[in-house]
């Protein structure tokens, strides 16, 4: 996701290089492509796991939730910091030696997670592992790009980001259900496990390819000053603020209502509409990206509303969790499409401002939501929500010329 060799040209890349092996005709490298799903699903419950098992965490730990919380800020912190300058530093490597040695830094982080007792140890991990992310994604979509001759290229891309969505569907909600059956502990040994398949899958079937010639590093473009560029990222920032809020205590959040023992079935209608809403916006995103940025928006502030005025447990709990993953499941896609679409020419260093944004509002989630736990209970938390969506709301609306015009540039 940040600019990076993977989304270079192809002449300035393999400059001097044999040309890497690619799928010829119409099949798609399924095996290859595979795992790379597998470590994007990675990624991305690694990083969301705590929301699901705070009580547990903060219990052993012996600190309080909103302090165990912050294991997902300093996730997020740690691939907001570096991912970056470690993208540069290792521009040269060879993009297989690269993408085993992030998929290693999940298989220690989780494992120190997994045993680990002292609150500073745990927070060590787990920036560890927000190290290894920020590498992973500046790798893997242009990695599923480079298996494939250009004609299918969109769908190798699909198929890698696939993990996102069964991440948020099936690994939050099953990993929370067996930290609650087994321990939160087991839940990471568990992520542990299925990191060490992955490295013998990714060393089997995932062809290599040169990284950058030597002396030659990623374009770093100023792209702020595009015309609707701001109001993509404006809106990233706020809206992964207002989102990180709430999940990243989530089962706290539960807890308050009694509900703490449903946390993995709440957030299993999450993330299953989370997998419809990924569906919507891949099918009419073409022509309907202001009008799908609008509705995404609505429909979080709308679950945010019933969360904080008409949750008081029950099935209105999963109404609302349900209209929060319709809303949430395509924003990726969206912003990262409109902030390509803004950028134009700039477009890599555009997206690479996106992704620390991301990453800087996931840390400043965690943060705010800790302090609104420890200050005004779990019951601010979706009231705060649907207050920073306003102005999300008021920006989308405003950024009709550029950012999220009512055509997409489709040349």
């Amino acid at each position: 996701m940040t600019a990076s060799p993977d989304t270079a040209a192809p002449s300035g890349r393999d400059r001097g290089a044999a040309p890497p092996a690619r799928q010829r005709g119409g099949r798609l490298p399924l095996p290859a492509l595979l795992a790379l799903a597998t470590a994007v699903f990675l990624t991305s419950l690694t990083e969301t796991l705590p929301a699901g098992l705070l009580p547990g965490m903060s219990h052993d730990l012996r600190v309080s939730e909103s302090a165990t919380g912050q294991t997902v800020t300093v996730y997020a912190l740690g691939t907001a910091l570096t991912a970056l300058p470690l993208t540069a530093a290792t521009a040269t490597w060879r993009r297989k030696r690269l993408l085993l040695t992030a998929v290693a830094g999940f298989a220690v982080a989780n494992t120190v997670t997994a045993v680990s007792s002292v609150y500073g140890l745990t927070m060590a991990a787990r920036f560890l592992a927000g190290v290894a992310a920020g590498l992973a994604w500046s790798l893997l979509a242009g990695y599923a790009r480079r298996m494939v001759d250009v004609a299918l290229q969109g769908r190798a891309i699909a198929v890698a980001m696939t993990g996102i969505p069964l991440a948020l569907s099936l690994g939050v909600p099953a990993g929370t259900f067996l930290g609650q059956a087994l321990g939160w502990r087991v839940a990471f040994l568990a992520m542990s496990a299925l990191t060490v398949v992955l490295l013998l899958w990714i060393t089997a079937v995932v062809p290599d390819h040169p990284g950058l010639p030597r002396g030659e590093r990623p374009r770093t473009l100023r792209a702020l000053g595009v015309p609707g560029v701001r109001p993509v990222l404006f809106v990233t920032l706020v809206f992964v603020l207002a989102h990180t809020v709430l999940y990243a205590y989530i089962a706290t959040f539960l807890d308050g209502l009694g509900m703490g023992d449903d946390t993995d079935l709440v957030l299993l209608a999450f993330g299953v509409a989370s997998l419809l809403g990924v569906w919507v916006v891949g099918a009419r995103i073409q022509y309907r990206l202001r009008s799908l940025t609008i509705a995404s928006t609505v429909l979080v502030a709308v679950a945010a509303a019933w969360l904080g005025v008409l949750g008081d447990g029950g099935a209105s709990v999963y109404v609302a969790a349900a209209l929060w993953g319709l809303g949430w499941g395509g924003l990726p896609t969206l912003l990262q499409t409109a902030v390509g679409d803004a950028g134009g020419d700039r477009a890599d260093a555009a997206q690479a401002m996106l992704v620390t944004l991301w990453n800087v509002a996931m840390a400043g989630g965690g943060v705010l939501g800790g302090v609104l736990l420890d200050a005004a209970g779990s019951g601010s938390l979706p009231r705060t929500v649907l207050v920073l969506l306003l102005p999300v709301l008021a920006v989308v609306l405003a950024a009709r010329a550029h950012g999220f015009p009512s055509r997409r540039r489709t040349s």
